[in-house]
């Protein structure tokens, strides 16, 4: 076997190298175990639904095709008193230019759905800005109003498209209860799919110039307005400051978050009679306090709704005045146990 003899200044360069490769790699570990995770966090998604427990729920139509029932639509939408949002395309505004203005005429919101209907997470940056600014430029024309929701045709998004929209000062919009009425559904599905899945904070979405969608939404918006829901534009409905998109598009607002443990048992301890007089087990309560906290009482029993939207309010009460005064705390007591219309309704 053949031997070697290092001197201690070779060995002192060996080292010294050993100790450099050594930090490269791991330098080069730590650049993709990073950059795996700078991806996984700034993964964009637009907002499918909004976290709100007032039941103001938002009815969409994308409009691209024709203007066969936009007298119908109008009609119905007027008889629930229901305002809705139109995601109009701009080569929609060049053929039927008196639909668009007849729809924000009506007190209606109109969307940008794009200039051309283009794939969006296929086309680049420039063509995507062009396409969306055509449209904008085109619904202003009309309406005197520049949009500032979006929503992708064909709902296709990627994370270059959501940053570009949203640099424009638009926010993109997609929908968590889809009528399907596109896939020529009957009257009977389209119902079916969204009264089964709207539920407080919902984005409906519809389309215009379908015979099928027009004889299903009468009874859909009765159905809805009966259990309490309120119809909202889009803009009206979404946060437009402090505020987070979950992994599923669910976007909430920041000030729920902030809501401390001690805020919560603040509170609480000035209802102490009132949970006992309700029966609220500890279990049940513990549930209260979790939704309190997410701003979502969807989760929870339907009797303890009214009781955790009484706490809601009595902690933004405080948090705009700075205390909680006896007055305040009498005045919450009255209407604990209540089932108003605050509370989110039974589903269907």
């Amino acid at each position: 076997m053949r031997t070697f003899t290092f001197t201690k200044g070779q060995i002192k360069r060996i080292v010294t190298i050993a100790l450099a490769i050594t930090a490269v790699v791991a330098v080069g570990i730590t650049a993709v175990v990073t950059s795996v995770g700078i991806k996984a966090q700034q993964r964009l998604v637009p907002i499918y639904r909004v976290d709100r427990n007032d039941n103001k729920i938002a009815v969409t139509f994308d409009v691209a095709w024709e203007n066969s029932n936009t007298a119908e639509l109008l009609s119905i939408l007027d008889e629930y008193d229901a305002k809705a949002t139109f995601f109009v395309t701009g080569d929609f505004c060049d053929r039927h230019p008196e639909d668009v203005e007849q729809f924000y005429k009506a007190g209606h919101e109109i969307g940008n759905h794009s200039d051309a209907h283009p794939h969006p997470a296929q086309i680049g940056v420039n063509e995507l800005i062009n396409d969306t600014r055509e449209c904008s430029r085109k619904i202003k024309m009309l309406t005197g109003v520049e949009p500032t929701v979006y929503r992708a045709p064909y709902g296709e998004y990627s994370d270059n498209m959501l940053t570009t929209i949203d640099g424009m000062g638009l926010k993109t919009v997609q929908w968590d209860a889809d009528s399907i009425d596109w896939d020529n559904a009957t009257v009977e599905e389209i119902q079916k799919r969204i009264l089964k899945n709207t539920k407080s904070g919902s984005i409906l979405l519809f389309h215009n110039d379908l015979e099928n969608t027009t004889k299903a939404l009468p009874m859909i918006l009765q159905q809805l307005k009966n259990s309490g829901y309120k119809f909202v534009t889009v803009s009206d409905l979404i946060y437009h400051d402090n505020y987070t998109i979950d992994a599923n598009g669910v976007q909430k607002s920041e000030k729920a978050s902030l809501i401390s443990d001690d805020e919560i048992e603040a509170v609480l301890s000035h209802y102490s009679e009132q949970i006992s007089a309700l029966g609220i087990s500890d279990e049940e309560l513990e549930l209260a306090v979790s939704a309190i906290k997410s701003g979502d009482l969807s989760k929870i029993p339907e009797r303890l709704r009214p009781f955790a939207q009484q706490v809601m309010n009595a902690i933004d009460n405080n948090s705009q005045t700075g205390s909680s005064s006896d007055n305040s705390e009498n005045s919450d007591k009255e209407n604990i146990g209540d089932n108003n219309s605050d509370s989110e309704p039974a589903k269907k």
